[in-house]
């Protein structure tokens, strides 16, 4: 640290007391805002896991199925039925300020609103494994939180895994 030159009279005294009492103060005031954001991090992390297992299972179910429904078709009528997706998902980013620190939000917004409308193929020449397989995926991320709070497609808690 600096040496500075200070005079040796009780009004140095007292202005140097009162710089230290503003000092700590500030230095509480960091360590509580450190602790804080820590918390909050620590429950987006276990929130975080959890999703991950839910989302791991979905894709697990979603490969049986898919296995599954190959076994019971011909693959060029698999293959036709899934090349043109009918859902689509985009992904907006945006920021939020907590306690000064700017924090990513997302926010996914689908073509349709309707969860049913993900088949792209006709039901007459694709086995009902088939639909399974497409379901399973979707029915595991139906609901995301995506930077902190859970809403149905779009994020925010005030304030999105």
């Amino acid at each position: 640290m600096a040496s500075t030159q200070v005079t040796p009279t009780r009004m140095e005294l007292t202005k140097t007391k009162k710089k230290l009492v503003t000092a700590v103060k500030g230095h509480k005031l960091l360590k509580d805002k450190r602790d804080e954001l820590m918390r909050q991090f620590l429950d987006l992390v276990r929130e975080n896991m959890e999703l991950r297992l839910k989302v791991e299972a979905g894709i697990r179910s979603a490969n049986k199925n898919f296995v599954i429904a190959k076994a019971g078709m011909d693959e060029a009528t698999l293959n036709t039925a899934l090349m043109a997706p009918k859902q689509e998902v985009n992904l907006e980013v945006g920021k939020k300020n907590v306690m000064s620190v700017n924090i990513p939000v997302f926010e996914t917004k689908t073509r349709t609103a309707d969860a049913n409308d993900i088949y792209s193929y006709g039901f007459a020449f694709t086995s009902s494994d088939l639909d399974g397989a497409v379901k399973s995926p979707a029915a595991s991320a139906g609901r995301r939180r995506c930077g902190g709070s859970w809403r149905r497609g779009l994020p925010h808690r005030g304030y999105s895994p």
